[in-house]
C-alpha cells in the first residue's frame, strides 16, 4: 500500500467570459522579453485564479499547448501620492512554459 495519495487530475471547463476575466493583460517588460527566448509567455492574472485555470485559458485562447504555468503573487507597495500615503494593489503574474512548435505573438492581441 502506498503513502501516497493519488489526486486524479480533473479537467478544467471555463467559459470564454471566465477565460478573458482569468487572463487580464500581458505582460512586456525587458524580462518579460528575455524569458520569450525560452518559449515562455508573462500575463497578468486574476488573484484568484490558480495554475488549472490559467493553463485551460491559455490553450483555448492562443490554441497552443501549454507545458508549465508558474504563478507569482506580487504584493502592491506603499507610496506617496501629493505626500499622502497610497497603496498600489496587489497582482497576479504567470510565468506560462510553451510545448516546442508553440508561439504567442502577445504584440498584435486576441
Amino acid at each position: 500500500m502506498s503513502r501516497f495519495r493519488v489526486i486524479p487530475i480533473v479537467e478544467t471547463k471555463l467559459s470564454r467570459q471566465q477565460m478573458y476575466d482569468i487572463i487580464r493583460s500581458p505582460v512586456i517588460t525587458e524580462k518579460a522579453t528575455a524569458v520569450s527566448e525560452h518559449n515562455q509567455v508573462v500575463f497578468r492574472v486574476s488573484l484568484e485564479a490558480n495554475k488549472r485555470q490559467v493553463k485551460a485559458a491559455v490553450e483555448e485562447l492562443f490554441a497552443v499547448k501549454v507545458d508549465a504555468v508558474n504563478t507569482i503573487r506580487v504584493e502592491g507597495k506603499t507610496k506617496r501620492f501629493r505626500g499622502r500615503p497610497g497603496r498600489r494593489s496587489d497582482y497576479k503574474k504567470a510565468i506560462v512554459t510553451l510545448a516546442e512548435g508553440s508561439r504567442i505573438d502577445v504584440t498584435t492581441g486576441i
